[in-house]
């Protein structure tokens, strides 16, 4: 009962995750038609700058009230007066921060865009505590409600801002309106009157104390490669590096991310039975790079085309980006499944290990690597920095349930073999059809196909059944 609830839950979520992306995705790609790489490097300035200091001030809320026994009216007060302590404490940094950070990569148009952006951390600040009772119920259907309402007004405003001949500004208020429609709407369908409290602020401290310090590091290590490209090349540069970026890891934000929030929810109502949660972690794991690794593999492939078709040829040069960063995200995601168990056993401190391990590694190795021999050379060090990510994810993983790396890998051996064999099957068929004479969208969607039949029929014939991991 409880694996169809959590099945039931991931499906919601996922469906509300990939109903936004897809959104987003329309939307990019009206975008990137008509504005400039220039346009979207700077905006990635200030959008990495935003991210870095959400990321840094996150306080796990809702996963901190999620692994109370029992929740009481004094906990969401506690939740709301936190989260609006962030948001006060985000809005203060952005005003001190963006006239320095404008001084430093010398553009004074990334003030404003720094103070709007903004706007978009503090909204989520204050979105309703009262949400938690449909969380832990495993019932996201509400998440559908509200993030798909937020991106579909979201898109409409900002392609009319780009109608309008709001230039770049359009990239900038999507992500704000995004963020404060599902704020609002996450009132209407968890009623809750603000009071500010912090009654139960112990219940919250030690949970959110590793988890904060563990999100710096995170904070900088997924950021850094698009702050440092910032004071080192030029903005369309930049520009194409990062929508590159944005729609390498769209699957796996799409799809793996709100899946495991349901996932996590399980978790946490079996941290006592460790047999059963180390089976539960496995599923979980194989299901993350059921998706992740076909995902990454077949962008990487298709990477050529997919820019050609959807993007058009000014982004032309992003293809070689594309084709490493999704590569890169397929490893790391990976972790995904590791965070949730950490989290549902009350260890955060786990993941402040793993992100000193991560950055450690990717920032020297990929600093090195830019000065050494370029960006090419540098997105060869962050694949690299991903694997080594992977295998320390599963060496804590190890420490909680008790589960070897090398079982943890041979349960991925169906996933990794269905896809050298997708990866053969795509390379033959671009071979021939580059004998043939067509436009550029009917090799991509062949290919496509291709692909997404081979792998499915190869995960078919090495054994394995959606169904079993309902089990």
């Amino acid at each position: 009962m409880l694996t169809l609830k959590t099945l039931r839950g991931a499906g919601w979520s996922v469906a509300a995750r990939t109903s936004a992306r897809m959104i987003d995705l329309v939307t990019l790609l009206v975008l990137a038609r008509i504005l400039t790489p220039a346009d979207f490097g700077l905006t990635a300035i200030a959008v990495s700058l935003i991210s870095i200091v959400e990321m840094i001030l996150e306080v796990p809320l809702v996963q901190a009230l999620m692994r109370l026994p029992r929740i009481e009216r004094s906990h969401l007060d506690t939740a709301f007066t936190l989260g609006l302590l962030r948001g006060s404490v985000v809005a203060v940094l952005m005003m001190l921060a963006a006239w320095p950070v404008a001084h430093i990569y010398d553009d004074s148009r990334l003030v404003a865009l720094i103070l709007f952006l903004a706007l978009a951390p503090i909204a989520r600040s204050l979105a309703s505590p009262a949400m938690v009772h449909f969380y832990r119920d495993l019932d996201f259907r509400v998440s559908f409600v509200t993030d798909f309402s937020g991106k579909i007004i979201a898109a409409l405003i900002s392609v009319a801002t780009l109608y309008a001949g709001g230039g770049y500004w359009a990239l900038v208020i999507n992500p704000v309106i995004s963020a404060w429609i599902p704020t609002i709407l996450s009132y209407v369908l968890a009623p809750y009157a603000p009071k500010l409290s912090l009654e139960k602020l112990r219940d919250f401290s030690a949970f959110t104390g590793w988890f904060t310090s563990a999100q710096i590091l995170t904070a900088f290590s997924w950021q850094y490669d698009r702050v440092f490209l910032g004071y080192n090349v030029e903005k369309s540069v930049l520009g194409r590096y990062s929508l590159a970026s944005d729609f390498s890891v769209m699957p796996t934000q799409s799809l793996i991310g709100p899946a495991m929030r349901p996932v996590m929810a399980a978790f946490a109502t079996m941290a006592d039975d460790r047999r059963r949660l180390s089976l539960s972690f496995l599923k979980a794991a194989r299901l993350t790079m059921f998706i992740a690794l076909p995902a990454g593999i077949g962008i990487a492939l298709t990477s050529d085309q997919i820019v050609n078709v959807i993007l058009g040829s000014q982004w032309s040069s992003a293809a070689v980006y594309l084709r490493w960063l999704s590569l890169a995200i397929m490893f790391t995601a990976y972790y995904q499944p590791v965070y949730s168990l950490c989290l549902a056993v009350d260890e955060p401190n786990l993941l402040l290990k793993i992100n000193m391990f991560e950055a450690a590694v990717k920032i020297p190795l990929m600093t090195v690597a830019f000065y050494t021999g370029g960006l090419l050379l540098m997105l060869y060090a962050r694949v690299l920095a991903a694997v080594i990510h992977l295998l320390v994810s599963a060496v804590y993983a190890r420490r909680v349930i008790g589960v070897s790396i090398a079982v943890q890998l041979g349960n991925l051996w169906q996933v990794g073999l269905s896809c050298i064999v997708m990866a053969a099957s795509v390379f033959a068929l671009e071979e021939a059809l580059r004998r043939v004479e067509i436009g550029a969208l009917a090799p991509l969607a062949a290919m496509t196909l291709c692909g997404a039949l081979v792998y499915a029929a190869s995960m078919h014939m090495c054994g394995f059944r959606v169904r079993s991991l309902r089990q």
